[in-house]
């Protein structure tokens, strides 16, 4: 492992300034947000003003600002984008995540580049080569297991990225087109119309149905909380949490609850040591971290222990919440819960159908039915309970919006304090105040005073103890105060609290000057090869400059991304780990009960048909992969642009 890879950093995402905020409160080492244009997240852009406003609070605790530009871009969008990052960097940013490597051959300010998760980074070769291409830092497939995780660390020194908790895209990442085929909006231009959450009947070559109006191609939600040490030891040093679309309330618990996790690993005697914080101060917080409060699909580790049958949530992709009870009766407005847990007036509940769709529910008020029946409620919605299908009794609820624990989060959640060595000292002319923080930065004021013997010793100097270590609403808190003095002092309370509050402004100043953004990584010259020489539409080249960088590192047929539409019939629309056939059981595999891959293995297609939408599913039975196929539909193709654009085509454009 190298020593940056010791440096464990916690990534919030942060879909406003204030929500960034935040998650430097709650915890977070980096924060990534969207800058004003050119992010995945097309509805999450932030100004320059609002991220430099960011980036100051962030760098008070030697927190990291990553902006995102993870999008391919047309060739009349380089010039905006390459202003915009100048902006960024000016703003104070400290990283950029991109994906188009167009942007590599453009004139950037020195701001670090991290490769995102949308270069579809699953090996060590091509992870290697983007560490010599000149990125810091990469953003490792979710798909990854942990020997292959390990299998990327030994081959790269540079720091590994890696999705720990949040919504998952079932493809892997920047390999997803169906959005685009289907609506014109496009996935890697950051506006994914999300067709993965949609309801399909899975049929065989057939045509019978072997799923009915399931989501299968909707995964649950990504949680790591149980793997976060063997990631350590894989090589992974920066833990991301999804949501860059999610509000306050989740970047405040999802980052908490990861930041607790952390800190059990670096404050770990067994570990000796061996790992650093990536940024300073110890977080407080003024409530319980739960992820399963948040919006969840259920939760799945994913790959990282190998291919599961139980990752998707293909009943629904709603947020069904947790267990709270089960109905007793109905009456005209209401219904009696016999629940486990107190319930509030505006809490959410769900139930399933008796044909297991899911039913969800505001509450208007809830009242508890008598004092001798302490878990009985009774529960008016804000719906006509006749308006509620299948609600009976025996039906069982489960509570998807804690209204009271929600409301907590809209206050004062939590704060971050950085840990304070302070000594008072005898000078010539007085006293010497010196406040040395936990990073070993250190400012020293002079208090020019006359030196009073204290009439009452021990009661000055506890005094003298007090007012030093009271640092209130500042990002300081006191370890230690230690009184370096030939005998007790009297000093009076004003000039003591004027003197700490110029050291702490002189510690602020300190800090400030010492913080050193990260420097840029140096390309490997002569530049190192691409490990293929031919690259499809699945490589999402979209501009000449994307098309001459890969051309410098040896590439010689480079087709135009998918976005140019020069694939006009039927082509992979989507790649993904994630199997159908092997969540349904239909798996050849399975019925060999062979887990690898032995001899020949062949599974039919399948189809999935969602309206008038036909997808088809084939199976690549050896890297354990499935291919969604399909095509452009025509009404995407006679979309008329607002505004003259240009492609990269290897093919004259069709009239």
């Amino acid at each position: 492992m190298t020593t940056a890879r010791h440096v464990l950093e916690l990534l919030a995402p942060a879909k406003t300034a204030d929500i960034g905020i935040e998650a430097v409160n709650h915890g977070a080492d980096a924060v990534y947000i969207g800058g004003p244009d050119f992010g995945a997240r097309a509805s999450a852009g932030n100004s320059v003003a609002d991220i430099e406003r960011l980036v100051k609070h962030a760098h008070r605790f030697g927190t990291q600002i990553f902006v995102t530009l993870n999008t391919i871009l047309r060739d009349d969008e380089l010039e905006p984008a390459r202003r915009m990052i100048q902006q960024v960097y000016e703003a104070g940013a400290d990283a950029l995540i991109v994906q188009d490597m167009g942007l590599l051959e453009l004139d950037l300010p020195p701001i670090q580049l991290h490769a995102s998760t949308q270069c579809d980074i699953r090996t060590p070769e091509k992870a290697r080569f983007l560490q010599d291409a000149g990125f810091s830092q990469i953003v490792l497939a979710r798909e990854l297991t942990l020997q292959q995780i390990q299998a990327i660390a030994q081959a790269t020194t540079c720091n590994l990225e890696f999705f720990i908790h949040g919504a998952l895209c079932v493809a892997y990442s920047g390999q997803c087109f169906i959005s685009h085929a289907h609506t014109g909006r496009s996935a890697n231009r950051g506006d994914c119309s999300q067709a993965c959450r949609l309801p399909y009947n899975v049929t065989d070559d057939a045509g019978q149905i072997v799923a009915y109006e399931q989501h299968v191609l909707s995964m649950k939600d990504n949680n790591q909380s149980a793997n976060l040490r063997a990631l350590v030891k894989a090589g992974i040093s920066s833990f991301k949490i999804e949501g860059r679309y999610k509000d306050m309330g989740y970047v405040k618990n999802i980052t908490a609850h990861y930041r607790q996790l952390l800190d059990e690993i670096l404050d770990d005697p067994a570990e000796h040591g061996a790992y650093q914080r990536a940024s300073s101060g110890r977080c407080t917080f003024f409530f319980t971290p739960n992820p399963d409060k948040n919006f969840h699909r259920g939760a799945t580790d994913y790959f990282v222990n190998g291919r599961q049958m139980d990752i998707g949530a293909f009943e629904s992709p709603k947020h069904v919440g947790l267990p709270i009870g089960y109905v007793t009766q109905l009456g005209p407005n209401w219904f009696e819960l016999d629940a486990t847990e107190p319930l509030h007036n505006g809490d959410g509940l769900t139930y399933p159908t008796l044909q297991r769709d899911i039913v969800g529910f505001k509450v208007n008020r809830v009242e508890p039915v008598s004092a001798t029946a302490p878990t009985l409620w009774r529960v008016f919605p804000k719906e006509p309970i006749a308006s509620l299908k299948d609600l009976r009794a025996g039906t069982e609820m489960s509570r998807n919006g804690d209204h009271a624990w929600e409301q907590s989060l809209t206050k004062k959640s939590a704060e971050r304090k950085i840990g304070l060595w302070v000594q008072l000292a005898e000078s010539a002319e007085g006293f010497n105040l010196t406040l040395t923080d936990e990073d070993g930065h250190s400012a020293t004021v002079p208090l020019v005073h006359v030196k009073e013997p204290a009439q009452q010793a021990e009661r000055a100097l506890s005094t003298l103890r007090d007012h030093l270590g009271k640092f209130g609403a500042t990002d300081f808190e006191a370890r230690e105060v230690s009184l370096q003095l030939s005998q007790p002092w009297f000093l009076p309370a004003s000039a003591i609290n004027a003197l700490r509050r110029d050291a702490v402004l002189a510690l602020e100043c300190t800090r400030h000057a010492a913080y050193q953004r990260p420097q840029r990584a140096i390309p490997v010259d002569p530049p190192t090869p691409y490990p293929d020489d031919t690259l499809s539409y699945l490589a999402n080249v979209l501009n000449h400059k994307a098309r001459d960088f890969y051309a410098k590192h040896g590439v010689r047929v480079i087709d135009a991304a998918y976005e140019a539409h020069e694939e006009l019939g039927e082509v992979s629309l989507m790649i993904t780990k994630h199997c159908v056939r092997f969540s349904l059981s239909l798996c050849p595999k399975q019925a060999k009960g062979v887990q690898g891959v032995q001899g020949t293995v062949k599974a039919e297609p399948l189809t999935l048909v969602n309206g008038k939408e036909r997808l088809t599913l084939r199976f690549d039975c050896k890297p354990c992969e499935m291919h969604v196929v399909g095509k452009i539909k025509r009404s995407v193709l006679n979309q008329v642009p607002a505004q003259p654009v240009e492609f990269y085509r290897t093919r004259p454009s069709r009239g």
